[in-house]
C-alpha cells in the first residue's frame, strides 16, 4: 500500500557514498525530502537532482535536507554525486528493502531490468511524518518541485 500524508514515514539506515551510516532518525527536528531516483548517470534523474543542488538554499532556508535514494551501488553513487557536485547525502538502497517499504520500487523497468526505484518524492516533517507523497509511474516525469516547496513553507 501506497505512503500517504500523515503516515510515520519508514525508518530506515542506509550507507551513504562514503560509506556511512545515514539513518532517518538522526533528522528529527528537521525536514527531510526524500527523493527515490530510478538510476544514477540517467538524463532524468540528472535534470531531478541538479535542480536540487541548484536550488538547495532555497531548501536550506525552509529548515529541510535532502536524501537521494536509488538501488545504485555506494560506489557508482560516490562517482555520480562528485560528478554532478550534489551536495547532499545519495544513499544506496542496494537491497531494495526501503524502495519497497515508501511504495518505491519498480517490479519491471526498462531493458528488462527489475527492482528499480520508481521517481519519487516524500517530505518527512521534524516528527517523522509524511506531509507529502508523490510516486511516478513514468520514470521521465519529475516531481513536482513547487508543491514540494509549498509542503515546506507551510510546516
Amino acid at each position: 500500500m501506497a505512503l500517504q500524508k500523515g503516515d510515520k514515514a519508514p525508518d530506515f539506515k542506509l550507507y551513504n557514498t562514503d560509506k556511512q551510516e545515514v539513518n532517518l532518525l538522526d533528522y528529527k527536528g528537521k525536514n527531510v525530502v526524500i527523493l527515490f531516483f530510478p538510476l544514477a548517470f540517467t538524463s532524468t534523474c540528472t535534470i531531478e537532482l541538479c535542480e536540487m543542488r541548484d536550488n538547495i538554499s532555497v531548501y536550506s532556508n525552509l529548515n529541510a535536507e535532502i536524501l537521494g535514494i536509488s538501488v545504485d551501488s555506494p560506489f557508482t553513487l560516490a562517482k555520480y554525486k562528485a560528478e554532478q557536485k550534489l551536495p547532499f547525502h545519495l544513499l544506496s538502497d542496494f537491497n531494495k528493502d526501503i524502495s519497497a517499504a515508501y511504495g518505491s520500487l519498480y517490479e519491471n523497468f526498462m531493458l528488462g531490468m527489475k527492482g528499480v526505484s520508481k521517481r519519487s518524492a516524500f517530505v518527512v516533517d521534524a516528527e517523522g511524518i509524511i506531509q507529502y507523497a508523490e510516486v511516478l509511474e513514468s520514470a521521465g516525469d519529475l516531481p513536482d518541485f513547487v508543491a514540494v516547496q509549498n509542503v515546506l513553507t507551510s510546516l
